[in-house]
């Protein structure tokens, strides 16, 4: 009989075709769904209405129907095109149940047509689909398709396709039901309750010391993986739901009871049926989950430690991957489509450890593969060959075709390799005229089955992880999917096996079918979704740990900042001169470091579980380097870092606190002590997981250190430029602030109105010192241009008050000598000249403690580099110096140890306007004579007392020497006018005036006379001083 020839092969290649079948139909029923509604337009409503009602006869109507309209029916019409005629053939006389393979694929084959043909059931646009197309096709073409009656029929008689199976499967009945109760003693040894699995030790590879080595042997080998589908009331028992393709399920209890209560003579299958689905719960599942979670763990266990045993015992592991893989999908299938449940039995929160366990089976299958396939070759040719041979030998009746095969499989064994590879083919026993039959020789088949799984583990080691670890249905359970992953991350104990979830992704694309190609692209991205949502919520979930500690120890480390030491010290003092306040005084506080002494180590504090939890969360991020989905390779740890990234930039400026509207900003220091602490947490993170936090701090802090970070957001150091400038500097111009020299810092002078913070916590060298730390460098340098930049803005003003009163100044540039008529020039000027050289002033002050700090800091941090720089600026010749200067590299090269009197590069660039030369060099001119004009107006304001206690002024004004100099000494390097001349001349003038104020002065008033000339000659002693410092150092 043809048909009967090369069996094994026909169920293999059906059997194939019948999974990209299903794959094709179930996308016609989900995925593309959106395409059948195009077939309910309004022109085509009553055509489509008639060809259902008449479905399956043809008539044809005088419409007319568009080509492409043809054409998109017709990718669904060859959906349905199924040549299913010469599937099933009388196999009675050749399918032998000793053989696995042909045995699985002819059960494989029956299942698959099974579902292929209910799941067509369950489509509504069948007929309108099939009649549509056929309609289009007859008047486009003048006749029928010629496979449209048989797949029309097909289609009518399969409305109801259990009644019609019923029929159709009768012939097939003798060998049907040899396969299935070839599973007899396999089903049953599957479906054994967890307290059986756990008595007879299943899958402990430590249970029997003596024979850990011997290899794991069993009658039905290659059984032992292959779920059964069958034996009926077991099968009832076990499940309230088949899965027919994928996430569409069929429930077998209703089915049967529908299908059995309308035959006569079934009504005891009927309360068999009921029996059964009232046993049928999830207790029995939950208890096997339970089990598999310690046996796979103890498996798992002992491969990494002795990989070895993966040769011996791969049966072990196959067979647990099996049974997880089992559990898993029944848990999945039965919650998702279970109405009335047991919260118990169908939730399971521990699964992830399950699928972990299953994942790290796998992993060590694929890592040490080459140690497998090296122990089974040696198998193969070592003891299968030779035990194949005796068995063939013995035979008593062996034909010469058989004797041929045979011993080619012996001496191909004998031979075999780990580079030549085998796989014997057993398919030639499904030949008719085959004369060895395998039933009569039952060790034979055994043997010959125990040689093509030991084949397997030489040549299909991803084809049987596949075959009995993949989970891919997860896919399409993507809502359940999404539940158990937030379920692991919730419960503190589960979340070490969270990496799980994004692992179970790289199956996905292994449910994919070449009958349906365009599936891959909408797998793929949900697999790279899936991933990235779960890897995403991953590092968020440890990132919002990590945060928690970090705000622990901030806390911790506030504590030890110098203003909590004050009660301590207070209660110290009065203890010793005992003044304490009665009996009820205040009670005792807390000393920093309380939290570390415990009474005994159950006590567990919020930090302590901080801890736990983030090293398991931890552990599963570092669990893999990396993984592979579709062509993308994701990386868990870059997502950590990532997110430790955003949110230390987001901390950093948080830890500032500061207030828009109120203006109240974090001192440095303070931010500096959160910000360390901050960085310690951080760096322990190291000892979880293997991340590089140095590169998270580079690229933090040194994003702080720019006006703005790389989404565009405020940064440490435009908050405190902003704040210094826009608060502190602001509060000085309005005379609530003063410059104190001697303590080089800002202090609040007494006011009405009382500041809301004090200057001197801000402002003082060890706070420049710590905002010198935190911005660095280039925010230093950012802060010191946003001070020249102010200073510039002053100058503009400044020249315009000098064009204002140009002719004035220029008469009085040449009358200093006569006093009379300068008093009368000098009532025509317009005053603020003083005012705003007094700002400048205070700005370089300021500008000053900035740069010393930073000094400081650099000092300490790169001290070769800086002495350096010092020694270049020091030793440069002055030929040399004075060709940098023209190309203003000088100015840059020095500007981090900028000295407090010397030009500065930036201001240099920003007092330069668009004008001649000479015009510009007559407004400096004018400007130090209009300063000089205008300094006796100070001797009138109570403010300009001189402090020595202070080393200055209350009203600042002896910050007016250093805006002196500063700006002379910028204005006239850049035009390269004489500097020595020019402040000469200032000087000239400035004393005329004031030995001219002082001896004309009303005599009746002494101590205003005492007055103008301690301020005259103070004022003349310091420019004096500035004068023959800034001429000393342009002469060195």
């Amino acid at each position: 009989n043809s048909l009967s020839q090369k069996l094994a092969e026909k169920f293999t290649i059906l059997n194939d075709r019948g999974i990209g079948m299903l794959t094709r139909i179930y996308n016609i029923k989900k995925i593309e769904r959106s395409n059948p509604p195009k077939l309910i337009y309004k022109n085509l409503e009553s055509a489509v209405k008639f060809i259902v009602r008449k479905f399956p006869a043809v008539e044809t109507r005088n419409n007319n129907v568009s080509l492409s309209f043809a054409c998109i029916l017709h990718i669904y019409y060859i959906l349905f095109n199924l040549d299913v005629d010469s599937i099933f053939v009388p196999i009675s006389l050749f399918l032998q149940t000793v053989n696995f393979d042909l045995t699985k694929n002819y059960l494989d084959l029956v299942v698959t047509y099974t579902n292929l043909m209910m799941l067509l059931s369950r489509i509504e646009e069948r007929k309108a689909i099939i009649g549509l197309y056929n309609y289009a096709h007859e008047m486009t073409h003048g006749s029928s398709d010629r496979e449209y009656p048989r797949l029309g029929q097909m289609i009518v008689d399969y409305e109801n396709p259990l009644k019609k199976m019923m029929e159709e499967f009768v012939p097939h009945g003798k060998s049907l039901s040899d396969a299935l109760l070839s599973l007899q003693m396999v089903y049953p040894r599957r479906n054994l309750s967890a307290d059986q699995w756990r008595n007879a030790q299943l899958l402990s590879l430590i249970s029997a010391p003596s024979t850990m080595l011997n290899p794991a042997q069993s009658d039905t080998v290659r059984t032992q993986y292959i779920a059964a589908l069958s034996l009926w009331k077991l099968a009832l028992q076990s499940s309230t739901c088949l899965c027919l393709f994928r996430d569409e399920v069929f429930h077998i209890h209703k089915a049967a009871e529908d299908l059995f209560i309308n035959i006569r003579g079934y009504n005891k299958r009927v309360n068999d049926i009921k029996e059964c689905k009232e046993q049928a719960l999830g207790l029995m599942h939950r208890e096997r989950r339970k089990f598999l979670r310690s046996a796979l763990k103890e498996l798992a266990t002992v491969l990494s430690d002795q990989p070895g045993l993966l040769g011996p015992k791969a049966l072990f592991v196959f067979m647990a991957l099996s049974f997880a893989r089992d559990e898993i999908i029944w848990l999945l299938r039965h919650a998702d489509n279970i109405q009335k449940k047991s919260t118990d039995d169908f939730i399971d929160k521990h699964i992830a450890e399950l699928i972990f366990y299953m994942e790290e089976l796998r992993a060590h299958v694929r890592k040490y593969g080459p140690v497998m396939q090296r122990y089974y070759v040696q198998y193969l040719s070592g003891f299968d060959a030779v035990v194949l041979n005796e068995l063939v030998q013995n035979l008593s009746v062996c034909p010469e075709d058989e004797s041929i095969i045979m011993s080619s499989f012996v001496n191909t064994m004998t031979s075999l390799s780990v580079k030549q590879g085998i796989q014997p083919n057993t398919a030639y026993t499904s030949v008719s005229k085959a004369s060895l039959g395998i039933a009569d020789h039952r060790e034979l088949g055994k043997m010959m089955n125990t040689i093509i799984f030991h084949t397997k583990m030489v040549d299909s080691l991803v084809e049987m992880l596949v075959e009995t670890s993949d989970l891919s249905i997860f896919c399409f359970y993507s809502r359940a999917f999404e539940k158990m992953f937030q379920q692991c991350l919730e419960l503190p104990s589960q979340s070490r096996h969270s990496i799980s979830f994004p692992l179970l992704c790289t199956h996905f694309m292994s449910c994919t079918h070449e009958l349906c190609p365009e599936e891959r692209h909408h797998i793929g991205d949900r697999s790279l979704s899936l991933c990235n949502m779960f890897l995403d919520e991953m590092a968020k979930q440890a990132r919002n740990l990590i945060t928690d500690i970090c705000t622990e120890q901030c806390t911790l480390s506030d504590q030890l900042l110098p203003k909590h030491c004050a009660k301590t010290i207070s209660q110290a003092v009065n203890k010793k001169s005992k003044k304490q306040m009665g009996k009820k005084g205040e009670p005792e506080r807390e000393k920093p470091g309380v939290e570390s002494m415990r009474k005994n180590r159950l006590l567990v504090t919020n930090l302590d579980k901080l801890h736990t939890a983030l090293s398991e969360l931890c552990f599963s991020i570092n669990y893999v380097p990396n993984m592979v989905i579709w062509e993308h390779t994701f990386t868990p740890r870059e997502y950590l870092t990532s997110h430790l990234e955003i949110r230390f930039t987001k901390s950093i400026v948080g830890m500032t606190m500061y207030n828009q509207a109120t203006q109240e900003i974090a001192k440095p220091s303070e931010l500096l002590t959160s910000v360390r602490a901050y960085m310690t947490v951080l760096q322990s993170i190291e000892n979880y997981v293997q991340i590089d936090i140095t590169r998270v701090f580079n690229n933090v802090l040194l994003q702080q250190t720019q006006h703005l970070d790389s989404h565009g957001e405020p940064t440490i150091t435009s908050l405190y430029t902003n704040w210094y400038l826009e608060t502190l500097l602001r509060q000085v111009s309005n005379g609530h602030i003063a410059y104190f020299p001697a303590m080089k810092a800002f202090v609040n002078l007494p006011t009405e109105n009382e500041l809301t913070f004090n200057a001197e916590e801000y402002s003082d060298i060890s706070e420049m010192r710590s905002l010198s730390e935190l911005l660095g460098p280039y925010g230093m340098k950012f802060l010191s241009e946003s001070l020249m930049w102010h200073i510039s803005s002053q100058v503009a003003e400044l020249k315009k008050l000098v064009v204002d009163n140009v002719e004035i100044l220029t008469q009085m540039r040449t009358s200093f000598d006569k006093p009379e008529h300068m008093a009368s020039l000098f009532k025509k000027l317009s005053c603020g000249v003083l005012k705003r050289m007094t700002i400048i002033g205070v700005i370089l002050s300021f500008r000053s403690l900035a740069q010393e700090a930073l000094r400081d800091v650099l000092s300490c941090h790169i001290p070769f580099l800086v002495s350096s720089v010092e020694d270049f600026k020091d030793h440069i010749p002055r030929e040399t110096d004075m060709k940098v200067r023209d190309t203003g590299l000088h100015f840059w090269i020095i500007s981090i140890i900028d000295p407090p009197d010397g030009v500065n590069g930036h201001l240099l660039s920003l007092v330069t306007e668009n004008i001649s030369p000479e015009e510009e060099y007559k407004i400096a001119c004018l400007l130090m004579v209009f300063v000089a004009v205008s300094m006796p107006t100070l001797a009138s304001n109570v403010m300009s007392q001189y402090s020595p206690a202070i080393q200055g002024h209350c009203n600042n004004i002896h910050c007016l020497a250093k805006a002196i100099n500063q700006i002379a000494a910028a204005l006239f390097t850049i035009h390269k006018g004489s500097i020595e001349d020019r402040l000469k001349e200032f000087l000239a003038v400035r004393f005329i005036v004031i030995v001219h104020l002082v001896y004309t002065t009303h005599l009746s008033s002494p101590f205003l006379i005492i007055y103008y000339k301690q301020l005259s000659s103070f004022i003349c002693f310091i420019f004096i001083l500035y004068l023959g410092f800034y001429l000393g150092r342009i002469h060195v």
